[in-house]
């Protein structure tokens, strides 16, 4: 028996976005239901059609989804919060969406990042749920495949535990005795779907479950390993891959023998640790050893021969019978394919390798692997030449970039004076009320602002013509925020495209995609700038947005940065060097453009690190390290100015307890912090320290495209100024508002204007 190839998944945006345009479609009543659905299916096959042609042996099928698919498993399994109502039916198109963007009565479901990456799922509400199987979709999905392509799918399903896990019930996640109380309820469901994929001949299922790589204590196991009993139980003929990626198995001894006919080990962002245990412990010889050794995260050609030599290492630990070679997690976190970047150097382009190449070099490899590397011979000797042809390449060798890294230990990165000190100045200069107001930073990007920039990047707007434009559309929001009555405006970014892409544009050893995108939430994609040189900074990047909108008003203007973690975890980033020493190069090059803001007159800049806490490692023994190196580079960016300058920064919903002793050493003068999907639970983690600094907890969604109320926001402000002092608190919404439309924006911050006038006259009142 042969070496095979599997894949996880498959990303859904569609080669030019069509998934994503579908979505948007639907939600602009553009298309009915049954032309939805015409459109979808038709995009699902293509993809399918595509992993056979590029030579994937087990092609996963239901990993495709309408938005998310955690989503997709609380529809199916009837976990559907009781505020959209009860249901005894699949969900209609109508009734999914409403759960992810909300209506006019009900809020959305909260939304956060999938592990420790940029993407977001829906989380699961588990208070008051009677659970009921509604939609065997993964059924639909494996026999829709075998019907039109003849293709015998691995159906994808997210795992019992995991989908509990990633859940909330009364607003806190579920704890191990949640979980043991709730899995006896669900595990029944799971065995009627596994039972009627196998009468319908499935021959595998690839069960998801991710949470394992979380897991340090035996004790934590006994769900998991309760689960697969079960599912084993009911449906002994079907076969279960249990798939795990992101990290390492700290208790592979007891994982590799559970009740399952193959394990999914990630050997890429395992630190070197699942490898490890192969070589101490082996792998059992009743199991298939599913070997994650293709990067499903990053955009880089995999050295085949290196990878080779692990097949080869591998094929040794385990019989080639019992070998699947396949990626190290979904690859719908990556773009789809190389070949539609026909501006790209073809030094970086040799380097790069998107969903669809990484396929071929799953097949390279498994090739080799049964029939020997002469077979593919052709195919090793370009990636070497490609691979040193790269790495020789003067993006790759900036002497100057060099040099003022090696200038580092010799520096010291701090604020001139202290918090206390900063702050009384920072008063004086600014003058700004109590309760002040003020955005995130971007403002809606009309079909107007998209169209204008589209044309001025195909040539057909001259540059003289499209910075008027965007002049007159920055005149025309300071205008409306002046009328709004916030107290610190925002040029509103319309030149931007992404908050990071952007800057990507401007710096060296970067490289914007034409066509790299990646799905972020729902129909949002991202196209993430890939890293691939030396970072320098050339000439300024906001300054003259930025003056231009401060001469409009005399009211403070923020400059708006993003900072260097953010960069790098939003980002495809070169893989030759550390993660830190590209972090500092990009920090080295913003300290730049934060001197330049306050030498032109901005008086704040906003330096956001949104993605700081969504990158921490999963193991906490690895977290200090990673946290350490985000102050370092933050401070290197803004540590450069002088007292009266106030440095703000933002940051995303996150566990803010787990890292709230970095944002005190971030030291900057105002952070402020998307809370509102989280109900304001962010806020107990400044309940339990003490916090000097000031700060903007998130009063409203901006997810949603559902406007709140006066009361809404005035009782989420009231919320916080139980915990922090109202000389301290500023007033914005959770994020930035570019994905919302113009008139949801206006009124949702006239609404948050009057919330705050309302608790400032209290407070007025209450002091007098």
């Amino acid at each position: 028996m042969a070496v095979i190839s599997s894949n996880l998944g498959y990303p859904r945006l569609g080669e030019h976005r069509e998934w994503k345009h579908l979505l948007e479609h639907y939600w602009q009543h553009k298309l009915t239901d049954a032309e939805f659905h015409v459109a979808a299916k038709k995009l699902r096959l293509a993809n399918l059609k595509k992993e056979r042609d590029l030579g994937v042996d087990l092609i996963p099928v239901a990993d495709n989804s309408d938005y998310d698919h955690v989503l997709d498993t609380l529809a199916a399994f009837g976990a559907v919060p009781t505020r959209f109502g009860h249901f005894d039916h699949a969900l209609n198109l109508s009734e999914y969406y409403a759960i992810a963007r909300g209506t006019k009565t009900a809020v959305a479901a909260e939304m956060t990042k999938w592990f420790n990456i940029n993407y977001h799922y829906i989380v699961p509400e588990f208070d008051d749920i009677n659970f009921k199987l509604l939609d065997n979709r993964w059924l639909r999905y494996y026999q829709e495949a075998k019907d039109a392509l003849n293709i015998d799918g691995k159906p994808v399903i997210l795992g019992p535990v995991s989908f509990l896990k990633l859940g909330k019930r009364h607003g806190a996640y579920l704890d191990d005795a949640a979980v043991a109380e709730l899995l006896p309820q669900l595990l029944p469901l799971y065995q009627q779907v596994f039972q009627e994929l196998a009468a319908a001949g499935a021959q595998w299922i690839q069960l998801d479950e991710p949470t394992l790589v979380k897991t340090t204590d035996s004790a934590e196991l006994v769900p998991y390993r309760t689960a697969l009993q079960r599912l084993h139980d009911a449906v002994p003929g079907l076969k279960i891959e249990l798939q795990t990626y992101f990290d390492s198995l700290d208790l592979y001894d007891e994982i590799i023998n559970f009740p399952v006919q193959a394990i999914g080990l990630d050997l890429i962002h395992d630190h070197g640790e699942n490898l490890a245990h192969l070589r101490q412990s082996g792998f059992p010889t009743d199991k298939i050893l599913a070997a994650g050794l293709i990067d499903g995260h990053n955009i880089w050609a995999s050295d085949l021969t290196q990878k080779f030599q692990l097949v080869q290492e591998l094929q040794q630990l385990v019989t080639s019978d019992r070998l699947w070679l396949q990626p190290a997690n979904s690859l719908l976190h990556v773009p789809i394919t190389t070949a539609n970047e026909t501006k790209a150097d073809p030094v970086l382009l040799g380097g790069l390798a998107f969903a669809d190449q990484k396929l071929q070099e799953l097949a390279v490899l498994t090739q080799a692997a049964n029939q020997g590397v002469t077979a593919v011979q052709g195919a090793f000797d370009r990636n070497q030449a490609n691979l040193t042809a790269l790495n020789a390449s003067t993006h790759r060798n900036n002497a100057a970039v060099r040099a003022a890294e090696a200038a580092l230990p010799t520096q010291t990165f701090e604020r001139q004076a202290p918090f206390a000190t900063r702050i009384k100045l920072q008063h004086d200069r600014l003058q700004l009320p109590l309760l002040p107001t003020t955005t995130i930073g971007s403002f809606p990007q009309s079909p107007t602002v998209r169209a204008k920039r589209a044309a001025w990047r195909k040539g057909k707007l001259a540059d003289k013509d499209y910075q008027a434009f965007l002049k007159a559309e920055t005149k025309r929001w300071i205008d409306l925020q002046t009328d709004l009555g916030l107290d610190v405006l925002v040029h509103g970014e319309f030149e931007r495209t992404d908050m990071v892409e952007y800057f990507g544009q401007k710096l060296t050893g970067f490289y914007a995609t034409q066509n790299g995108w990646v799905q972020s939430y729902g129909s949002r994609g991202v196209r993430p700038p890939v890293i691939f040189g030396d970072v320098a900074y050339t000439k300024p990047i906001t300054v003259a947005e930025s003056v231009y909108a401060q001469s409009l008003t005399d009211k403070p203007v923020k400059g708006m940065l993003t900072a260097p973690l953010t960069i790098i975890n939003w980002s495809f980033v070169r893989d030759d060097i550390s993660k830190a020493q590209v972090q500092n190069q990009i920090a080295l090059a913003l300290r730049q453009e934060v001197q330049n803001l306050e030498k032109a007159g901005i008086k704040i800049i906003q330096v956001d690190e949104p993605a700081l806490r969504e990158g921490l490692p999963l193991k906490q023994r690895h977290w200090q390290a990673y946290l350490d190196e985000a102050v370092y580079s933050f401070k290197i960016a803004t540590t450069g100015v002088a007292n009266d300058t106030q440095i703000h920064t933002h940051m995303c919903y996150s566990n803010f307890g787990d890292i709230i002793d970095t944002i005190k050493a971030l030291d900057a003068d105002v952070i402020s912090i998307e809370t509102s999907r989280s109900h304001g639970e962010i806020i107990s983690a400044f309940e339990q320290t003490g916090y000097d600094q000031e700060i903007g907890l998130g009063v409203y969604d901006i997810h949603s495209p559902r406007v709140p109320t006066v009361a809404e926001i005035e009782a989420n402000i009231q919320r916080a100024l139980r915990v922090i002092d109202p000389r301290q608190f500023w007033i914005n919404p959770d994020c930035g508002l570019k994905t919302r439309q113009e008139p949801e924006t206006l009124a949702a911050l006239k609404n948050m204007v009057a919330a705050r006038n309302a608790i400032q006259a209290q407070l007025s009142t209450a002091t007098h």
